[in-house]
């Protein structure tokens, strides 16, 4: 199938230049990123199209791929309002297709746990830029050897592609304003991290076959939403954990529930406790320090999903906020903008947003990997694994 836009280096170009076998593109058209998605599931349908709705002025579908045409196909229908032009990719031939292609900038690679890292790093070779979904690895084993690929040819290629996780929590307007808002609470007493899921047969993700497949099942695959949102807000590193799990709902992979004790780099002790299946849903994050207490709290208020962030002040006093979930769309707004200014640099290493570095990611795993290796010692103390930024395995 034919695309709306001619093959470019993506840069801007003039009315004369910016025309394709006879047809005419605009220049706004032709100046912006060019994207494949990588996956049709149910994550793609009620989450990236729509958001993708909304960003249409500043990006262009040019192919969705599915392992089956069926779903390609299925999926693309549901963005043909925006992107009428859009191609349809299946198979193995179709990965290649997408990354040969050199008109495709950037990859949303929305696929099983088990694959994404080896598909992410096959379109990073090819040129692209990446964005993938989370976890960003099974283990810190399998993040570390992609990493030291990824630094490799950072070093040695011409390309000097972008590698994002999307986890979206270090991207929320609560989280955001919640970091701004520790600066009131004095100095770090306490934090209490508590996560009681709503992963039942309602849940469009239960019957998830990769999940259910996944290192540690739910708990990784959901966990790292959470230790993200502990770690943009608190600003320090996770230390050192202590942690104990269990199985009890045996309709879920084990473990089902974990529950921790960590420490940060500034000394300050925490409580993480998650079950993944709860008759009564709840999440929050509770920061306490010598001058007042912070609170997020994810809800609904007024019909809208999101989460309210209250700070309690030393007098007593409430200050309350509310905040619409819109996580995905600031990360994904955030990723094209990032491939905007990389084509601008002509292939110059750019330095991309960090929120959503795959190092981001891997520090995520590294503290649930720990959690999970000191529940298998008892409750052991483990010290988590430490995840330098990409530039400082760069060679010079």
């Amino acid at each position: 199938a034919s695309s709306e836009l001619p093959q470019s280096s993506g840069k801007g170009m003039s009315d004369t230049q910016a025309r394709s076998s006879g047809m005419q593109m605009s220049v706004t058209s032709a100046m912006l990123p060019r994207i494949a998605i990588l996956g049709a599931g149910v994550f793609v349908r009620t989450q990236y199209i729509p958001r993708l709705r909304e960003l249409s002025d500043g990006v262009v579908i040019k192919t969705i791929w599915s392992r089956t045409e069926e779903s390609a196909r299925a999926a693309a229908e549901l963005a043909c309002d925006f992107s009428p032009n859009v191609d349809c990719k299946w198979g193995e031939a179709g990965l290649d297709d997408i990354s040969q292609d050199d008109s495709i900038h950037g990859v949303l690679i929305v696929l099983a746990g088990q694959v994404q890292v080896d598909i992410s790093l096959r379109m990073l070779r090819a040129g692209k830029h990446v964005i993938q979904e989370k976890p960003a690895a099974e283990s810190t084993r399998v993040a570390e050897t992609a990493l030291s690929d990824y630094r490799s040819f950072l070093t040695n290629s011409p390309h000097k592609p972008i590698w994002a996780v999307a986890e979206n929590y270090r991207f929320e307007p609560a989280f955001m304003e919640s970091r701004k808002l520790m600066e009131k609470i004095g100095d770090m007493m306490n934090i209490q991290v508590i996560v009681e899921g709503s992963m039942n047969s309602s849940n469009p993700y239960f019957s998830s076959s990769w999940r259910r497949n996944f290192n540690a099942g739910f708990v990784l695959d959901m966990g790292v939403h959470f230790i993200a949102g502990l770690r943009i807000v608190a600003g320090y590193e996770i230390k050192t954990v202590s942690a104990v799990s269990c199985h009890v709902d045996t309709s879920l992979p084990p473990p089902d529930n974990i529950c921790a004790h960590f420490r940060l780099e500034n000394g300050c002790p925490g409580v993480f406790v998650m079950t993944v299946s709860s008759p009564s849903p709840k999440i929050y994050w509770r920061f306490v320090g010598s001058k007042g207490a912070l609170q997020v709290e994810r809800g609904n208020v007024n019909g809208q999903h999101g989460y309210s962030v209250l700070f309690y002040s030393a007098d007593g006093n409430c200050q309350s906020s509310f905040f619409p979930f819109s996580g995905v769309t600031e990360e994904l707004k955030a990723f094209f903008h990032d491939i905007s200014k990389a084509i601008d640099k002509g292939g110059a290493c750019y330095e991309a947003e960090p929120r959503s570095s795959f190092v981001e990611g891997a520090r995520d795993v590294a503290v649930l990997e720990a959690m999970l290796e000191s529940s298998k010692k008892e409750g052991a103390p483990v010290n988590v694994k430490i995840f330098k930024p990409i530039s400082d395995g760069l060679k010079a």
